[in-house]
């Protein structure tokens, strides 16, 4: 998933584990890993192309069975237990890749060996509403973990775990194997493996001040990006000493036309901006025809949008065609999408990769329009709030 324009949100796990001098990664991928993989490749934007190290790509083993795949985030470990056992090391860090921070896990790992630890939990202060959403911790005076729960309905702590754990290598191991044999086991880390182990274990939270987002949601996912527009971000990509890598493309320098307006805005290489961009983010490549306007906007790579256009509260995916006068996150009505009101329901449209998008077409809010639909006439020429096209195989044209 394309981040702040430039970058991929695995770029930041892969950018604290190099300045953190970790050169053994695995990376343990499963839904349609094909771009992920070109991107990190043999790791070398992050110093992870090196023999006896570096970065190994972990795919489950596709067999005739759908269990097959990875049923839990403590299943992936387990299926690629050989990657871990192989391993030197006495402590083994499982981190997630969908967040997005800057953390130093020396400082992490220092705890842990300090604390004669055999588990230690990465903690993040939550709000009431964000701490259901997560395993919610509590911490005696000594920092030993003495209540975890899963997404819990009623949070007793403003502490939620950030999904980032150090285990003892061989505590691992053993837990791994055991929770592989139980049947009625989610495999989950939060959910099964760290819960019980505080009777018999020494588990500990490491408690993290710096700036953290999970970003598993579309709402966060916007909200984040949209953390980077102010003034002073509190995640600063401009910091040298720890800065975020990525595979970057070889662009020419985005271009501003003389009749252009931009505001608080990151505009990526390769843009050409003639129209108006306001509080947007612009990823690679990605082109604003004058009369155009872009506004609290997240725009991915080599999107088109013609004259006369406006999009406003929306993420275009890849190479999406806006035709001239087409509004996208049209009029005041906010009402949930029908097909998916648990995830997009805050006013956000989402149209997907190499979707065309007629003239005077108006998409209203919360709609999602699925990746190679094309759009040839509407009723109205109006997308209702809400709706949800979806072409059958990717490709298909859609008279709504």
């Amino acid at each position: 998933m394309v981040f702040g324009g430039h970058y991929r949100i695995i770029d930041f796990t892969l950018s604290n584990c190099a300045d953190s001098g970790i050169t053994r990664v695995g990376v343990l991928t499963q839904y349609r890993p094909r771009s992920l993989n070109a991107h990190i490749a043999i790791g070398r934007p992050w110093d992870l192309d090196r023999q006896g190290g570096g970065v190994t790509l972990l795919q489950p083993y596709l067999g005739r069975e759908s269990s097959d795949w990875y049923r839990g985030t403590a299943d992936a470990v387990y299926q690629n237990l050989y990657f871990i056992e192989e391993s030197r090391a006495d402590q083994v860090l499982i981190l997630a890749g969908d967040h997005v921070y800057k953390m130093n896990y020396d400082k992490l790992i220092a705890f842990h060996r300090e604390r004669e630890a055999d588990v230690t939990v990465a903690v993040h202060g939550m709000t009431p509403e964000d701490a259901r959403r997560f395993g919610n911790v509590v911490l005696d005076e000594n920092d030993r973990v003495v209540s975890f729960h899963e997404k819990p309905r009623a949070p007793v702590s403003s502490l939620g775990s950030m999904g980032i754990y150090v285990f003892n290598k061989d505590i691992l191991i053993e837990q791994l194997l055991s929770d592989a044999q139980h049947i009625e086991s989610s495999h989950d880390f939060g959910r099964d493996i760290v819960p019980g182990l505080m009777e018999e274990m020494r588990v500990f939270g490491y408690r993290f001040e710096g700036y953290w987002r999970d970003v598993g949601t579309i709402e966060a996912y916007y909200d984040a990006n949209m953390d980077l527009l102010e003034d002073l971000p509190e995640l600063n990509l401009y910091d040298q000493e720890t800065p975020i890598l990525t595979n970057a493309t070889g662009l020419p320098p985005a271009k501003v036309g003389r009749h252009a307006y931009v505001s608080r805005s990151l505009a990526s290489a390769g843009c050409i901006i003639n129209g108006h961009v306001e509080h947007s983010i612009l990823s690679p490549g990605v082109y604003v025809e004058e009369g155009a306007v872009v506004r609290d906007a997240i725009v991915f790579n080599g999107t088109y949008i013609q004259s006369g256009a406006i999009v406003e509260r929306s993420i275009l995916d890849k190479e999406v065609q806006i035709g001239n006068n087409c509004h996208v996150g049209f009029g005041d009505d906010f009402r949930p999408n029908e097909e998916r009101p648990d995830i997009v329901n805050c006013g956000i449209s989402i149209i997907g990769k190499r979707v065309k998008l007629p003239p005077f077409l108006r998409v209203g809010r919360n709609c999602v329009v699925g990746p190679g639909v094309v759009v040839t006439a509407a009723e109205d020429n109006y997308l209702p709030s809400g709706t949800t096209l979806r072409a059958p195989h990717r490709e298909g044209i859609f008279n709504v």
